[in-house]
Parts: structure tokens; sequence; C-alpha cells
């Protein structure tokens, strides 16, 4: 519950009630965009501090794939969907006709502009728990990080509490513009494996995939 009924207003507003012809509706002095600033802050804070305890040994690289995946539109858009937040939305009568209320910059905006209400309503603690709510679960889901190869198997090894994979070059042949590397793969307690491609890092991702089917696989 907010305390100030005004921010989750002001949070669900969108300008073309305060803007333009219809900016004489004295009921809507306000709009999202001040709120949707401060609440891509917050929303940052949280699931970079969340990612930085989840996965104690990915890489900054690693780290980045995951943040962006879990700010980026398409997930503040499904947010507010799921929550069914298009009923809600404060917009001009011809823009919702038209589907405004569903559009997905405007759900991801008021997303943020509520995590920013919650923030001046209720504290850190109050976003946080917003947060948790509906980005928590999103964390298992296979697509989340857009994982490599490389990223899921370093993840299996630390789960296992095992060390980091070791990837060395065994060979590379060939004139530069037509180059062929041979890589190997190490985990402790598993069979290497190895794969050839046209460049390094392809072939340590190959290395990699083959080497989680042959864990899935026993």
């Amino acid at each position: 519950m907010f305390k100030d009924k005004d921010l989750l207003i002001e949070a669900l507003t969108h300008s073309s009630l305060v803007k333009g012809s219809h900016k004489a509706n004295r009921a809507f002095s306000k709009d999202y965009d001040r709120l949707e600033f401060l609440g891509d802050r917050v929303l940052g804070m949280v699931i970079s501090e969340e990612l930085y305890r989840r996965y104690k040994t990915a890489e900054a690289g690693q780290l980045s794939r995951r943040y962006n995946a879990q700010v980026q539109k398409k997930t503040l858009a499904d947010v507010g969907m799921n929550m069914g937040l298009p009923a809600f939305i404060q917009i001009a009568p011809d823009l919702r006709a038209s589907g405004g209320a569903e559009n997905p910059a405007i759900l991801e905006d008021c997303v943020e502009a509520m995590i920013a209400a919650l923030y001046l309503d209720g504290g850190m603690g109050a976003a946080k728990h917003f947060i948790e709510k509906h980005w928590w679960p999103r964390f298992g889901a296979e697509n989340a990080a857009h994982r490599d190869p490389k990223s899921a198997l370093q993840e299996w090894a630390a789960k296992k509490g095992r060390k980091p994979p070791v990837y060395t070059v065994l060979k590379h042949t060939g004139p530069d513009h037509n180059r062929e590397f041979t890589i190997q793969v190490s985990v402790d307690k598993c069979t290497p494996t190895v794969a050839i491609a046209a460049s390094k890092r392809a072939a340590e991702k190959m290395a990699a995939e083959k080497m989680l089917k042959e864990q899935e696989n026993g």
C-alpha cells in the first residue's frame, strides 16, 4: 500500500495527459518521466547486486550479459503485461484506443516509474521487494543470460564446487586468412574435450558445448 498515492498516480500517468491538447485536465499534473529516470537506476542497482551475489565465479562480461537481459525493454514490458498494468495506465483516450497502453516502450517506462515510486514511498526495501517478486523467477529461465556454452560450463563447474574450466590451444594451423584452431577444455574430474574451428573463440565454445553434453548424458 502506498502512503503517498500521488506517487502511484504519477508513475502511471503518460505525458499525453499533461502535455498538448489534454494538458487542461488538471487531474493529471505530472507524468512518469522523472520517476522513470530514477527507477531505471534503482532497478539497475538491485539487479547488479543480486547478480554479483548469485554468480560468484562469473566474469564481468558474463554478469553484463545477464544484466542486459534483465533490464532490457522486452523484460520490463513482460513484467508490466504480467502485472496487468495496461488497465491502470493513465493515457489519452485516442492513444489507448490505438493500443498505446500496451506499447512496450510505455510499459517499460511505467514499470521503472513504479519502482521509483515504491523507493520514494517506502525506501529501498519496498522497491527491492517488488523487484524480487517480478525478477527473481526470471534468473532461472533458460534464456535469462543469453549464455554461451563457455558461460554455462563455468557455472556448471562452480555448482559442482570445481575450479573454472581451462582452455588450451593444442594446435593452430593455416595462413592468417584461413586459420584452424584445435582447443581442449579441461574441468576437474571430467574427461577433457577437444574441438576444431576457424577461430579460437569458436573452438572454445564448441569444446565447452561438447563437454556439457557429455556431462548431461552421463
